[in-house]
């Protein structure tokens, strides 16, 4: 019987990938697509793009609308604490052990058996192969050293894959049509962690912040069918409070599409006189103000009111107008 030396069998992911598509409720707003045409600027040019702000500033949906301009397949990854290296470029996952039995001549059996170890390559890997867009969402969730794959990927366009040295594939270069594409939330908030300079150095940053009001009101509407005017109202009503918080970044944009939707779906009005609208924003407003205090008691309620009364407090013109008669 005779063995052969251990070889390595290099097995792909496949199609693990996602068509990127611009979603029903994306507003192409001029200030959107200011952002867009230079992510796509430094993107053409081979750079790294990472779109970094507040959550609910929709940077993981602005990153879809961007990879979808580049019309490529998507690779997508979440940032992950439990991430290491291997997690992003793959890993060997076992042996597969195979046996020739020859009996041609009946007197003498003769055996062969091959051992190889199995390589499966990971999502990094994969995109880098055959030319993927990446969008890494959220990448500073994971920890830096689960990151250091990438550098090379970003500076020589080479990555690195160590234990398959022995199999002569320890190196991969990038596809020409590779291109990345980053977000994340500050360092300060819960869950992420501080990213090495050397990283960061082959990226380009684009701050996301909060949208102006007009484009806040029309991603409002086409995300939950409200009439224009009352996602006007829903928007100021945020945004008024946004800038009286603890977290300045809150509430978000997501507030005010849900507020805007629940109330289109009920068929009623963004207005101090409809009882169900200023209920409804003290329950979704509630948790990016109860830290306001005054003696001991949340102001929040007292707030999101001031807020309605400011910028919603008259009602409809018609409703305004019969009140005036009487």
């Amino acid at each position: 019987m005779t063995a052969e030396a251990t070889d390595v069998v290099r097995i792909s992911t496949g199609d693990d990938n996602v068509v990127p598509e611009a979603s029903a409720g994306f507003v192409a707003t001029p200030q959107v697509e200011e952002v867009v045409e230079r992510a796509l600027a430094y993107l053409d040019a081979g750079f790294a793009v990472h779109l970094a702000g507040p959550a609910g500033t929709g940077k993981t949906t602005l990153a879809f609308h961007i990879a979808n301009k580049l019309e490529r397949p998507v690779t997508l990854i979440h940032g992950d604490d439990e991430f290491g290296s291997s997690d992003l470029i793959g890993k060997d996952t076992g042996y597969r052990k195979s046996s020739l039995v020859d009996n041609y001549i009946h007197s003498v059996v003769k055996t062969e058996e091959e051992m190889r170890s199995v390589w499966v390559d990971y999502r990094l890997t994969t995109a880098c192969s055959v030319g993927h867009t990446l969008i890494y969402d959220e990448f500073n969730r994971s920890r830096p050293e689960a990151n250091n794959a990438l550098l090379s990927v970003l500076s020589e366009g080479i990555l690195n894959l160590p234990k398959l040295g022995r199999s002569g594939e320890g190196y991969l270069s990038v596809h020409p049509d590779f291109r990345a594409i980053f977000t994340s939330n500050p360092e300060e908030y819960a869950g992420t962690h501080k990213t090495q300079d050397a990283l960061m150095d082959r990226l380009i940053t684009i701050q996301v912040g909060h949208y102006d009001e007009q484009t806040e009101a029309a991603i409002a509407v086409a995300r939950s069918g409200a009439a224009l005017e009352d996602a006007i109202r829903i928007v100021r009503i945020v945004r008024e409070l946004r800038g009286s918080g603890v977290n300045n970044h809150r509430p978000t944009i997501r507030a005010t599409i849900a507020i805007a939707k629940i109330m289109a779906r009920r068929g009623g009005r963004a207005t101090l006189d409809d009882p169900m609208f200023v209920r409804v924003c003290r329950d979704v407003l509630s948790v990016n103000t109860a830290k306001v205090t005054r003696g001991g008691e949340s102001m929040m309620a007292e707030m999101v009111e001031d807020a309605i009364k400011k910028h919603a407090g008259g009602g409809s013109t018609k409703r305004r107008a019969a009140r005036s008669e009487v």
